[in-house]
C-alpha cells in the first residue's frame, strides 16, 4: 500500500539542469523522483533554498524532473548519441545512419529553463503544504551539509523524514576528496542523524560504515535499509542494439577520473604494456568526466605518448552508449581504492561482460559470484589479467563469462518494491518526534 503522503527533494536534480549528463548519484535521484511522483496519494517536489523549503504540486515536480532528464540524451539510441558515434569511429567500428536529428544542448534555452524553474520555486509555498504525517524523502548528499537548511523539521515533527546514504567515503578516505570534504560530509551525516526517522543505503557494507560512525560519535543510531541499486534495461543483452564491437581487445573504466578510481595504476600499466607490447598493446576506454585531485592523471593523458596511442577518454557518454560499448568490450576494469556501491561491475555484468574488480568489501558483496578480484596495488597481478584476457580465445575470459550464465542483475523494480514495503510498514507509522 503506497504512503499516504511524500514529498520528495528536488534541489539536486534542479541543480543539474545545467549539466550535459548524469553521475551516478543523479541517476538515482531520477529513478526515485519518477517512481514516486507517478505514484498514487499526495505527492510533491521539496526544494531548498536560502527562503526557506519550497513545496512544488505534482505536475510541476515532474516536469522540472523530465526537463532535466532531457537535457541528458539518456532515452536516444546509442546512434543518436554524437559523443557514442565519435567513439565508435576512434575504435574502427561502423555505426548505422539515423534520421533522428543530432541532440544539441541549447545552452541560451537551458538557461531560460533554469531561470523560470528558480522562479517558479521561489513563488511556491512552504512547508505548511504538506499534509500531516507527510514522509519527507532526500535522497542525494546535497546540502545536507547545511544543517540550517534543514530546521524546518524541528517546527514540523509530524514530518517522517528519510536519507539515502551513498557512502561515507571522504570521512574514511579524506585523502581522495576535495579540502575539506571530510569535514563537510560529517556534518551531513550529523544532519541525518539529527532528523532521520530511516536511512536507505546503497550496500550492507555502507550500512555498516554508517552504523559504526554514527555509534563511535555518540550520535543516535537510525534505523537502516540496504537496498542494492538498480540495472537499466538497456545494460541487458537483450536490449535489442548490436554491441559495438572494436579492432582489438578493448577494456573499459567507469567513473570520475579522481585518485580514488585508481587511474593513475591503470595508466601507468598501460605505458607498461605499451613498452612491452608496442602496436599490439590492448586498448584502454576511459568513461567519465575529469573530477577533483586529479592533475597526475590528466598529465599522464595528456602529455604521454603511449597514452595518445592506446587510451581513449570518454565524457558524456550515454547509458545507451556506454551498454553498446560494455557489450562488445574485452572485459571492465574496476581497480578502485573505494567505492559505496560500484555501479559498473553490476553493468557490465548485465551485458554479459566479464568484471575485474579490486579486492573491496563492497566488490564481493555485489559481484561476487562472477568477478575476478584483486588488490588495487597489485601491479603484476592487473598487467597479468590484462594480458590473459587479451589473448585468442582466452582460458580466463571463458572462465569469467561462464560465471555470468545465468545471473540476474538487480533491477529498480525490485529495488522499490522493497523500499516501498519499509515505507508503508516502517516509517508511514512512526509516531512524530518528541
Amino acid at each position: 500500500m503506497p504512503v499516504p503522503s511524500i514529498a520528495f527533494d528536488l534541489t539536486r536534480l534542479i541543480t543539474r539542469l545545467r549539466h550535459a549528463s548524469p553521475s551516478g548519484i543523479d541517476r538515482v535521484d531520477l529513478a526515485y523522483a519518477r517512481h514516486f511522483l507517478s505514484q498514487d496519494g499526495a505527492r510533491f517536489g521539496l526544494v531548498s533554498t536560502a527562503l526557506g523549503p519550497k513545496v512544488l504540486e505534482r505536475d510541476m515536480a515532474m516536469a522540472i524532473v523530465e526537463a532535466v532528464a532531457a537535457g541528458w540524451v539518456e532515452d536516444r539510441a546509442a546512434e543518436d548519441d554524437p559523443v557514442y558515434r565519435r567513439l565508435a569511429a576512434a575504435l574502427g567500428a561502423p555505426t548505422q545512419e539515423t534520421s533522428t536529428p543530432p541532440h544539441r544542448r541549447d545552452s541560451h534555452a537551458r538557461r531560460r529553463l533554469q531561470a523560470r524553474t528558480v522562479w517558479t520555486v521561489l513563488r511556491a509555498r512552504g512547508p505548511d503544504r504538506l499534509p500531516a504525517g507527510t514522509v519527507y524523502l532526500h535522497t542525494s548528499h546535497l546540502r545536507l551539509d547545511r544543517p540550517e537548511r534543514f530546521d524546518w523539521l524541528y517546527d514540523r515533527r509530524d514530518i517522517r523524514t528519510v536519507f539515502f546514504v551513498h557512502d561515507l567515503i571522504p570521512i574514511a578516505y579524506p585523502e581522495y576528496g576535495r579540502p575539506g570534504e571530510a569535514e563537510r560530509h560529517a556534518v551531513r551525516m550529523g544532519t541525518i542523524a539529527a532528523h532521520a526517522a530511516h536511512v536507505l543505503v546503497n550496500s550492507a557494507d555502507v550500512a555498516r560504515h554508517f552504523s559504526g560512525y554514527l555509534a563511535v560519535r555518540g550520535l543516535p543510531v537510525r534505523p537502516t535499509t540496504v537496498a542494492w541499486l538498480g540495472v537499466e534495461p538497456v545494460f541487458r543483452p537483450a536490449s535489442g542494439e548490436p554491441p559495438l564491437v572494436a579492432d582489438r581487445p578493448t577494456f573499459v573504466a567507469c567513473g570520475t577520473i579522481e585518485p580514488r578510481k585508481n587511474h593513475l595504476g591503470l595508466l601507468n600499466l598501460w605505458r607498461d604494456l605499451a613498452q612491452r607490447h608496442g602496436p599490439a598493446t590492448p586498448r584502454l576506454i576511459l568513461v567519465g568526466r575529469r573530477g577533483w585531485e586529479a592533475e597526475n592523471i590528466i598529465d599522464m593523458l595528456e602529455r604521454c605518448p603511449a597514452m595518445r596511442a592506446h587510451v581513449i577518454e570518454v565524457g558524456g557518454l550515454s547509458s545507451h552508449g556506454l551498454a553498446r560499448l560494455l557489450q562488445g568490450a574485452t572485459a571492465l576494469l574496476m581497480p578502485s581504492f573505494a567505492e559505496g556501491y560500484g555501479l559498473p561491475v553490476i553493468e557490465a555484468a548485465a551485458c554479459g561482460l566479464p568484471v575485474v574488480a579490486s579486492d573491496l568489501a563492497v566488490h564481493r558483496e555485489i559481484g561476487g559470484g562472477f568477478a575476478h578480484f584483486l588488490d588495487p596495488l597489485d601491479g603484476p597481478g592487473w598487467r597479468g589479467a590484462v594480458q590473459a584476457l587479451s589473448a585468442p580465445a582466452s582460458p580466463l575470459r571463458v572462465a569469467l563469462k561462464a560465471r555470468l550464465d545465468g545471473y540476474a542483475p538487480p533491477d529498480w523494480t525490485a529495488h522499490f518494491a522493497h523500499v516501498d514495503a519499509v515505507l508503508a510498514e516502517r516509517v508511514a507509522g512512526i509516531p512524530p518526534r518528541a
